[in-house]
């Protein structure tokens, strides 16, 4: 496996992903809409990269041929985010996401690995498994489910390798703004006083960002597990705990003000992933 296209190559997954590719001296084809903000990242004269706009994306292209048969796909890309309830996942990335996967694949390409969401899983609390039924909660979560459910069904009729990888909560450096830990890094980085926020007793799975883009390459240059592949820790922790935990690490004071903000209700309470076939994966000689 020499030639990798990576899709979403510039955004908070994608970066750390690409890097990790060229660290296992693999050679990568990157794409996002974005020229400019791909001419900004350290790995770029490192990479064959070609502009696509998902927006944009017709069946009289030959995208395999555009990305210059690559022996494997990791797509990351994904728009809209983070708003989880917009019905935009549905009625338009669901489409474009998945005529461009199928372009790909009946052109040529054989080893596809697709990053979904532990939303996919719906409302379930306790350890989540990939043999559970998937029931979304919300039109992300469906939306990736069905992209899932399509590609299975095209397997059937032109046969490839894929791997879905379901994502749980990842942080670190190139978050969204809008994000909790951006959020508290901002506030660390203010001095403010205190810092507003949910009651903070979710139960959550988080992985740094860099470890969860080791483990997605990891995945995607395997063929021995294939299917639904969770890529998590395999631990709960509360939202309370991990931010405290990075006060900690800042060596800052603020004050928390719990229960300032309602919890979401497009997401239980408590839940985390089985990660046995991901570890199946990194025990791999």
């Amino acid at each position: 496996m020499s030639l990798i296209l990576v899709t979403g190559a510039t955004g908070f997954i994608g970066d750390y992903v690409v890097t990790k590719l060229l660290e296992a001296s693999r050679d990568v084809i990157a794409t996002s809409i974005n020229s400019e903000k791909a001419a900004q990242k350290k790995w770029f004269d490192k990479v064959s990269y070609k502009q696509l706009d998902f927006g944009h994306v017709h069946n009289d292209v030959n995208y395999f041929e555009y990305f210059d048969n690559p022996d494997a796909i990791i797509h990351l890309a994904w728009e809209g985010l983070p708003n989880y309830k917009s019905l935009f996942h549905l009625e338009t990335n669901l489409h474009r996401h998945y005529i461009f996967l199928k372009n790909l694949i009946t052109n040529g390409c054989r080893n596809v690995t697709v990053t979904g969401t532990c939303f996919e899983y719906g409302m379930k609390n306790g350890c989540l498994t990939e043999v559970m039924p998937a029931e979304p909660a919300n039109p992300y979560g469906l939306a990736k489910d069905t992209l899932n459910k399509f590609l299975q069904e095209l397997s059937k009729t032109d046969p490839f390798i894929l791997k879905w990888v379901r994502l749980f909560y990842l942080y670190g450096t190139g978050q969204n703004p809008g994000s909790l830990f951006s959020q508290l890094q901002k506030a660390l980085d203010n001095n403010d006083a205190v810092f507003n926020m949910s009651g903070g007793e979710q139960q959550r799975d988080y992985l740094p960002v860099e470890q969860a883009a080791k483990y997605i390459v990891k995945i995607a240059l395997q063929n021995v597990v294939s299917g639904n592949i969770n890529c998590c820790s395999g631990k709960p922790v509360t939202i309370k705990e991990m931010v405290e935990e990075e006060v900690r690490a800042s060596g800052k004071k603020i004050e928390l003000n719990l229960g300032y903000y309602p919890y979401p209700d497009y997401e239980p309470m408590a839940f985390w992933g089985d990660n046995k076939k991901l570890q199946q994966i990194l025990n791999e000689k």
